[in-house]
């Protein structure tokens, strides 16, 4: 170790914030261009440096260095991005199993099982709507009249109608919340046959 990097390190390990912000001004930019090489993403790059700092100055009462404050903070840069790399390589295999899962469900057997299930939440939410406001979206969605035939069929104002029916979708959206990528993905392939 070169005696100026035993300087700045007894000098860092005393608490000098001048001796640290000497550092951070001479590595930073060299770190954060050594960090792209392996990220190729410049925002990463900067947060993996500027953590890589922030763990040093943490860690300086502790810190042995065995060759130079330099080679101590590229190797730390290095070992951050390869962390880094590998999670983002856990990620993908994870998206990838999520998308072959998603992909089983093409299965026709399974997709009649996801429509039941659907079909019977759709029943169950419908229930649990007052009668007024049930009728009224049953004329609407499975009769598909509109709003002024509705009014006129119940005897009703066309803006009690709109009442109801914000009223339902509001209470339908948040009994299906938990299905509504199943029913997109229901929409979606009955779209495409």
């Amino acid at each position: 170790m070169e005696f100026s990097d035993e300087k700045v390190l007894a000098a860092l390990q005393n608490g000098s914030k001048a001796a640290f912000e000497m550092l951070f001004k001479t590595y930073y930019r060299p770190l954060c261009t050594y960090a792209n090489t392996f990220l190729h993403d410049r925002d990463e790059a900067e947060e993996i440096v500027q953590n890589a700092f922030i763990t040093f100055w943490d860690r300086r009462q502790s810190t042995e260095i065995e060759k130079s404050v330099k080679s101590y903070l590229y190797r730390m840069v290095r070992n951050s991005c390869l962390n880094t790399l590998r999670h983002e390589k856990v990620k993908r295999e994870h998206a990838s199993e999520q998308l072959k899962t998603t992909v089983d469900a093409d299965d026709p057997v399974t997709q009649s099982l996801a429509s039941d299930e659907l079909e019977q939440r759709i029943q169950s939410a419908m229930q649990s709507l007052p009668e007024q406001c049930r009728l009224v979206f049953q004329l609407s969605r499975f009769e598909e009249l509109k709003y002024q035939e509705i009014a006129g069929q119940l005897n009703i104002s066309v803006k009690t109608v709109e009442n109801h029916m914000g009223k339902a979708l509001k209470i339908m959206r948040e009994q299906l919340k938990d299905y509504l990528p199943l029913f997109l993905l229901l929409v979606t392939d009955s779209i495409i046959l």
